[in-house]
């Protein structure tokens, strides 16, 4: 004979369900290829790195990859409003719910643009920019003000895409130049230092190669890499360092980019 549920018991495991909180949302901006394996493996690294998270991948490129995706700006500017829309819905749902955004590249563009038109009272918990295809003195001000937490930008000088590939066919903000994820960004006169005191560059670390980063375009969007470095960044805010010939994991800590001419050197990541 089944036993029939306590009223109360019920009723409290009703509360205590409505009580939790959600999962924290993520949403991943890929680059101008548009969704690929890169970015599943990315997104398959922060989960094997206790990311517990909703995690969303939009193709803000819808179809249309490459170079019209680089080049047509007009679109992405209306892209980045449809990922605004999105961000907006999921606050309004639920807003004590954690929100993070990962992006790629190009996607660094849309992401920067969308928390930009961001309503006043919507931020997000934190922005993680791998390998920006934004140019380095585009000001982040208006967007970093919709950031509570921290904006992580990984560089590299080592990136050909984001050196000689935009320099000749330019950046997503239409500047034939290097990109940020290159040489880092660099603060622009007028720009907002107390928005700027949130954003941390991480320049590319040789230790990384033995996690099969090599510097290059894609080396941080693989999943050894995502579980060993990048999880923990978001989890902590500490950046995990590679031990040498201690058996402990050690970490850095991290100190916002306030230097107004930034590349790679003095700001961002101190040992």
């Amino acid at each position: 004979m089944k036993r029939a549920t306590h009223p109360l018991i019920f009723g409290w495991l009703l509360m205590f369900i409505a009580a939790a909180p959600a999962n924290p949302y993520l949403l991943h901006l890929p680059g101008i290829g548009g969704h690929m394996r890169i970015d599943d493996l990315l997104t398959t690294g922060l989960m094997r790195g206790a990311i517990d998270a909703q995690i969303e991948i939009y193709d803000w490129t819808k179809g249309n990859p490459g170079m019209p995706a680089l080049t047509n700006y007009e679109r992405n500017r209306l892209e980045a409003k449809n990922v605004t829309d999105l961000l907006v819905k999921v606050h309004r749902a639920d807003p004590s719910r954690r929100i993070m955004i990962t992006c790629h590249s190009g996607g660094g563009g849309i992401a920067i643009w969308a928390l930009e038109q961001l309503p006043d009272d919507v931020q997000i918990d934190t922005l993680l920019m791998v390998a920006s295809a934004l140019s380095p003195e585009y000001d982040l001000s208006n967007a970093l003000r919709h950031v509570r937490g921290h904006a992580y930008a990984f560089n590299s000088v080592y990136d050909p895409i984001l050196s000689f590939g935009t320099r000749n066919f330019g950046t997503m903000d239409r500047v034939m130049g290097e990109s940020a994820g290159f040489s880092g960004f660099i603060m622009p006169a007028g720009a907002d230092k107390k928005q700027y005191a949130k954003l941390v560059q991480v320049p590319y670390d040789a230790s990384w190669m033995r996690l099969g980063n090599a510097g290059d375009h894609i080396g941080a969007m693989n999943v050894l890499f995502a579980r060993t470095i990048i999880a923990p960044l978001l989890l902590t805010g500490q950046l995990p360092k590679l031990p040498s010939t201690q058996p402990s994991t050690q970490s850095m800590p991290l100190t916002p980019a306030l230097s107004p001419a930034y590349r790679g050197e003095g700001a961002g990541v101190r040992p």
